[in-house]
Order: structure tokens, then sequence, then C-alpha cells
């Protein structure tokens, strides 16, 4: 079986030697000092420990059951919530207005890694609860945020996302469910939706549908799409909940992971709704949603990849295998541990640069939400719009090949289910999928993202990077950080280049390479993490501060991502200079 324990000396060592959260002028964030963050953390990976990771296989195993209508979540998943939500951990970072603890988005950040890396599916149900909570307080009316985010911000009831219809995926467009417009200013919602995470439980009293549907007069395509607020039961005036609403629920998914959380197909059968946001504008309230999910997804690249990492180590160290090539470590024994061959340390290592690189990226991307939402400062969001397609996109395609990875070091008995590692590996392999396919990130990257507000926020990323090259000119024990991250920049802006330059002639020049773009820019943004994380460390060590067998470990993790992961971005260069015509040589009937 499995164990999980949370990550709380990196976790600081980001939000306090590199961040350095209380320094920061964003509001809030003064408070956070080491000792709050510390006792948060500690709690929350006790409770991941003792109470969400022991469910992880028991969801895996018996999955959710559609009884009579009604959706039964696995044995302890509804005391665990009732846990949960008792803690107030689900109103961890929401206004205190509606009865959130106010708290900055990067401790629900740092938080939720710490719930998906003990139970992924567990979790959904409270991180989608989020999302539309996000939304209806961007988007809503104040009579709508009186009635519907307090109860969403305890999780008494939870939230969805319904966007996904049979025919139509990413297409939004082509999308049928349609929104009648009655007397009392309410709608008629009536269609089908598929794929919805969540979507009925038995965990919480009332669930609040986001629902996307076409209203009339909004003429075809994305630009007739209206969001409404579709509870499962309708709410009275005095807060009561009334009626039950007709949405039922057609079937669960039977899927390859994620057996814990109920995906759904729902049918609203003329279900009463009311209009989130501005009529034939609901993309952009939706978006209030997916842009939070997306970077919530990418953290579920590297949160699962985490869990697999630690049981990969632990079998590594355990597991006895062959002899050191260099000369016997284990004398007493038949034999030495997985651990002393090259090629596992190759695999532990490829894990381990991976997530701490990548938690550092996510947690700079939540305080620049932070500096966005305390400060109003429009370049943060327009840097953090840029990195949300690269953290979501690279960091659940690398953290799907790192539980791949982690499964490899237990051999054949990775691959037995009862050992726990397929888990990994299978729930991890939805992140690449949902809340907009890697490939539509890829898209979303290069066609919109790179040209967007003139290009202003991709030159004001390379001017970080250049930035942070330069503070270490002359400085001998930056050298392994700053030279590689100089020429991952300069390959990743002559990718830039190559699709000003050839895109406007041949569009598919820049689409034939976008994915190896993300990839490239991923690589990039790690290598700017490590260096980050390099230069705390160094100072930290020189200060005589915290843990010096920990800081050099640091260091050397990041020599090793770049020296043997950044070169990668050569490869990814030379894939987009090959322009389109590798790609697109065969007519499809030649497929």
């Amino acid at each position: 079986m499995t164990s999980y324990t949370a990550p709380l000396k990196d976790m600081q060592f980001l939000l306090h030697d590199v961040l350095k959260l209380a320094e920061q002028p964003i509001p809030g964030y003064s408070d956070l000092d080491e000792g709050f963050t510390a006792a948060v953390l500690d709690e929350a990976g006790k409770l991941a420990r003792d109470v969400l990771e022991p469910l992880n296989a028991v969801g895996d195993r018996e999955g959710c059951v559609l009884e009579n209508g009604v959706v039964r979540t696995p044995t302890g998943f509804k005391a665990a919530f009732d846990q949960v939500r008792d803690g107030g951990w689900t109103a961890l970072d929401c206004d205190p207005d509606y009865g959130g603890q106010g708290l900055p988005y990067i401790m629900g950040t740092a938080v939720g890694e710490i719930f998906v890396s003990a139970n992924m599916a567990f979790n959904m149900y409270q991180g989608l609860t989020h999302g539309a909570y996000s939304a209806i307080h961007t988007h809503g009316s104040p009579e709508q945020k009186a009635k519907y985010l307090p109860k969403m911000v305890s999780c008494e009831w939870t939230g969805t996302m319904n966007l996904t219809e049979p025919h139509c995926g990413t297409d939004l467009g082509l999308m049928r469910t349609k929104a009648e417009p009655q007397a009392d200013g309410s709608y008629k919602i009536t269609g089908q939706k598929i794929f919805i995470s969540a979507g009925e439980h038995d965990m919480a009293d009332n669930i609040i549908h986001l629902v996307l549907a076409k209203a009339p007069g909004g003429g075809e395509g994305t630009k007739g799409i209206s969001l409404f607020i579709v509870p499962k039961f309708l709410v009275n005036e005095d807060g009561s909940l009334g009626a039950r609403n007709p949405v039922s629920v057609g079937k669960i998914e039977e899927k390859m992971g994620i057996h814990g959380n109920a995906t759904c197909v729902l049918n609203y059968d003329g279900a009463t709704g009311w209009l989130l946001g501005d009529l034939h504008k609901g993309m952009r309230a939706m978006f209030t949603m997916m842009n939070e999910a997306r970077l919530g997804v990418g953290l579920q690249g590297y949160a699962v990849a985490e869990a697999a990492y630690q049981n990969g180590l632990a079998y590594a160290k355990d597991r006895l295998q062959g002899r050191d090539v260099t000369g016997v470590k284990n004398p007493s024994g038949p034999a030495d541990p997985l651990i002393v061959h090259p090629d596992i340390r190759r695999n532990l290592m490829e894990q381990k640069s991976f997530v701490e690189g990548a938690r550092a990226l996510t947690f700079w991307a939540a305080s620049l939400i932070d500096r966005h939402r305390r400060l109003d400062d429009a370049a943060a969001d327009g840097l953090v719009s840029l990195m949300i397609p690269v953290i979501k996109g690279f960091q659940t395609d690398k953290g799907f090949e790192m539980a791949v990875q982690a499964q490899q070091i237990w051999g054949g008995h990775g691959y037995i289910e009862e050992q726990g590692m397929s888990q990994f590996v299978r729930d991890a392999r939805i992140a690449q999928i949902y809340e907009g396919a890697n490939g539509v990130q890829a898209l979303d990257l290069v066609g919109r993202k790179l040209a967007q507000d003139g290009g202003k926020h991709v030159m004001a990323f390379f001017e970080i990077v250049k930035t942070e090259v330069k503070a270490h000119d002359g400085d001998e024990r930056m050298k392994p950080f700053a030279e590689p991250l100089k020429a991952a920049s300069k390959q990743l802006q002559a990718a830039a280049m190559f699709f000003m330059q050839s895109g406007m002639k041949n569009p598919n020049a820049a689409l034939a390479g976008a994915y190896d773009f993300m990839h490239l820019m991923g690589h990039v943004c790690m290598g700017l993490m490590w260096t980050r994380m390099a230069k705390a460390a160094h100072l930290a060590l020189d200060e005589g501060r915290g843990d010096a067998a920990y800081l050099k470990t640091k260091i050397a993790t990041g020599q090793f991502y770049m020296a043997r992961q950044l070169p990668a971005c050569a490869t990814h260069l030379a894939r987009i200079e090959s322009g389109a015509d590798p790609v697109m040589a065969l007519a499809a009937e030649a497929f």
C-alpha cells in the first residue's frame, strides 16, 4: 500500500526563501510569516496523511455508485468531507464577507497541493466548488452572491462547471443546450452535459451547477453562449431548500482513473436557471473558472507525481536487487538496494527535479494571481495568463511521465493493482485531457497568448529571464544555472521569432510547432525557477540559516535539471524550425 507525507520543508523554503512572502507589498502577505504558514501546512499535512490518503485506494477500488438517481460516494468519503469542511479548509482563501477566511490564494494553492497528493479524486469535490464560487463571486449580482456563496464557501453546497456535450468538447460553438427565457426573469435549461466531475453525490445538501447554454438572439458560435446558475434544489427566499430542479444523472462514466470522483452525464429537462453575468457573454464568465481550474490541473500534474515519487523512492531504498558495480554497499544482505544503481538514480532525479521545479512555478503563478487580485496589477494578470497554458500543459504531460517513472522503479510489482502505483498513473492521465486537452493549451499559447496585448507579456517574461541571468554575472557558483538558462531563453526567443516570420505566411508552420513551443517554454520556466531556488539556497548557506544538508541537496537537484533536462530545449527548437511540411506531408487518406 502507498503512503504520503506533505513536503513541508520544501514548501516553506519556497514561500519564505524564494518568494519571501512577508516582504512583498501584497495585502495579506505580511501576515504570512514562517510560523503561521508552518502551522497551517502542518495541520493540512496531518489531515492528508491520516484521513485523505488512506481513502485514496478505497475510492479507486469502490468508485461511485448510482442508486435511484443518487450517487453514493466511496466508503469514508462523506465523513472525511465533513472533517475537511468543519476544519474550515474549504473557506481558506475565500471572501470573509461570505464566511471565508480571507487568506491569500497562494495559501489555498499550497494546501490544495497537499490534498491532491493525498487523494486527487476526493479533492476535486471542493476544488470544483471553489471554481464555481469564483465565477459567482466575480460575475454574480449582489443577490446571487448572498444566496449562494456562504453555503458554497462552507461546502454545505458544492459546485460544478457544465461545458461539454456529447457532440462538442473543445468547440463549444457546436453546443445544443438551450435556455428559454421566462416571464419571471429565469430561464428553462434543456440539454445534456457529459463528463461533469462531482455532478451528483451524497456529501452536500445542494449542488450549484454552472451551465453554459444558448439563449435566443445570441447568434452562432460561442458568441451566443450564456452562463446560468442551475441548482440541484431550488433555493427559497429565506435560503431554505425548495423543490428538486429537473436535472438528473443519466449515468456515471466508467473511467481509467479518479474513480472516487463522480463523473456524470447530466440531463437538464427544463430546469430552472438564472443568468450569471451578461447575456451572451457566458464564455467570459466561464473563463474565470477555467483559468483557475487550469492552474489547479497543472498543480494536479505535479502533486500526483510527488506522491508517486515518494513511493518510488521508498521502494528504491528498500528493494534489494543486484550489486553496485563500484562495490558492495549492503554486505550483510544478499543484494544492494535499487537506489545504488545509476539508472534508478537518473529516474529518481528526473522525478525530484521536475516536482520541485513545478511546485516553484505553480507557487510563483499563485503569487501573481494574488498580486493581480489584491493590487489590481494588470501586468501580473497578463503574465499569469501567459503562463496558464504552460503550467497546465507542460506540468501535466511531465507529471504523467513522472508517475510512470515512479511505477517503473517498482518493476512488475508496480503493475499489480494492490501495490497502488498504477493508481497514480491512471489518475494522472486525466490531467492531460480535461480543462482543455494539452494540444489545445499549446494552440492557446501560440495562437493567442504570445500576441496578447501586442506581445508585451511574453516580452516581459523574456526580460524577467534576462534580468535573472544578468544578476549572476561573475558568480562562479551560479554559472551552472545562469549559462544554461541564458541558452534556453535564446532558443525560446528564436522559436517565437520563427513563428513571427513564418506564421503569417503559413499559419500551419506555427501550429505544427505549438506543442513543442509549450514544452520549450515549460523547460525555460523550470530553469528560471531552479535558478531562483539555487540563489536562495546559496544565500541561506552563506548566512548560516536553515538545514544545510537540505540546501545542498536543493542546489545539486537544480544542477541536474539544468544539465540533463534543459538541453531538451534545443530539440524542441529544431522541431519547430522544421516547419509544417514534415507534419502535413501526408494527405488524410494516406494515413
